[in-house]
């Protein structure tokens, strides 16, 4: 079942690279940008993965979190994470669980797709950008998106 805007994101707990459990609950009146990518140190992931880690004092100052997932395990991700410096949990779905729970299609029927979501304070998911091409176009789509429903009373 693909999820669409406006529908309840639902509740997960994966581990992260540093062995840290993470829990969408645990993100009261945060938004979250949940983002899905193939690989670890592919080209379009790194990327993807340094403009979110470039972008991030902005995504904190409008009170969101930033989280990565992919099918890696926490060696790879540990190790993408600190040869980039990137700053955010990156989760380790290496059974898919969370990407078959949002509906996170296959490319091709081969390769997992590159998926944002934007999840409000609710819980609720805001927006949906998917793109497999381009990594960086996720980073500027969240940051507008993040920006508007922050800049919302």
């Amino acid at each position: 079942m693909t999820l669409q805007v406006g529908d309840k994101a639902p509740a997960f707990v994966l581990k992260d690279q540093n062995g840290t459990t993470r829990s969408s609950g645990e993100l009261k009146n945060k938004v979250l940008v949940l983002f899905f990518y193939p690989k670890d140190d592919t080209p379009g992931c790194t990327a993807e993965a340094c403009g979110f880690r470039d972008d991030h004092a902005v995504f904190q100052k409008l009170g969101a979190e930033i989280w990565g997932v992919s099918g890696d395990d926490d060696i790879s991700h540990r190790r993408f994470a600190e040869r980039y410096h990137l700053p955010y949990a990156l989760l380790c779905d290496k059974d898919n669980t969370l990407r078959k729970a949002f509906g996170v299609p296959r490319t091709l029927g081969l390769l997992p797709s590159r998926v944002t979501y934007i999840i409000d304070r609710q819980g609720i998911i805001r927006h949906i950008f998917n793109n497999l091409l381009d990594g960086p176009a996720h980073v500027r789509e969240a940051r507008q998106i993040v920006e508007t429903i922050t800049n919302q009373p």
